[in-house]
């Protein structure tokens, strides 16, 4: 009798600690964050400070930068953190999305990257020289600038920040621009003499905007603005308690250090 008592207590007790385990296990909240690109380091020092509150994000990598918007739009992600605020302004003038930032990231410069057979530095850009930019008219238009500081063209002022192609009202070399998806930019230039890369899809392609390129965009953080990258939510949630634990947790000292140490200053943390 004893020790049919004693299997029953034991098989009792073996139970209730395997629901304790389940019940763990439940309330670990997943928050789905799109991102774009290969440089999300960070993320894992997000999710370690994140472990207190039983929160942990989970990412969802996108191609391009049409898509998170998109799906955090429709419900199929939490958050997404990839897009400058002008990029985030333009894509819901566009397309009427219910999404705002809700956290500042990082500054991820704007670079000329050279083809090494062709170009050395700037000055070697010459006549009838390729130079590709993104298609998208944000960052298509930053890039537009960039080239315009390098001294290569001029641009209608009237544009300010966001001019296109038509805009360009003087080439000071007579170069021929191509536009491209800026995830694919990198893979083009072997084709190209330059192209100008953001920060993020240029570490995704092993280019550093510091080591690697021949002409920067100079980034001042109190004048930064709408270079800032953000992290985006649904409009509804933007004072969802969960999403600013996690927005508290990217704006740590520990997050800062990872990506100070990861990227080697090819990004600029902006909180």
């Amino acid at each position: 009798m004893k020790k049919l008592l004693t299997a029953v207590l034991s098989f009792t007790l073996l139970v209730g600690l395997a629901g304790c385990g389940g019940n763990d296990s439940k309330d670990v909240t997943t928050v789905k964050v799109g991102v774009v690109g290969e440089y999300n380091a960070q993320w894992d020092t997000v999710n370690k400070l994140l472990e207190k509150d039983n929160i942990k994000v989970e990412l969802k990598k996108f191609t391009d930068y049409a898509a998170p918007n998109r799906a955090l739009n429709d419900g199929e992600i939490d958050l997404n953190a990839f897009q400058t605020k002008s990029y985030l302004a333009k894509s819901v003038e566009d397309f009427k999305y219910d999404i705002e930032a809700i956290g500042d990231t990082i500054v991820a410069p704007l670079a000329i990257y050279n083809n090494k057979d062709k170009v050395s530095k700037i000055e070697d850009i010459k006549d009838g020289a390729v130079i590709g930019i993104p298609s998208d008219q944000i960052n298509g238009g930053r890039a537009l600038k960039l080239l315009e500081k390098a001294g290569l063209i001029e641009c209608d002022p009237a544009k300010k920040d966001v001019p296109s192609k038509a805009d360009i009202t003087k080439y000071n070399k007579k170069i021929e621009i191509k536009e491209a998806e800026s995830a694919t930019l990198a893979k083009l230039l072997p084709d190209m003499d330059a192209a100008v890369i953001n920060g993020g899809n240029a570490i995704t392609a092993g280019l550093n905007p510091k080591d690697d390129s021949i002409y920067i965009e100079d980034v001042n953080l109190e004048t930064a603005g709408d270079i800032v990258n953000v992290i985006v939510a649904r409009t509804k949630d933007k004072d969802n308690e969960v999403y600013k634990k996690v927005v508290d947790a990217y704006h740590s000292a520990e997050a800062k250090k990872t990506i100070d140490d990861t990227y080697k200053d090819a990004f600029i943390c902006a909180w």
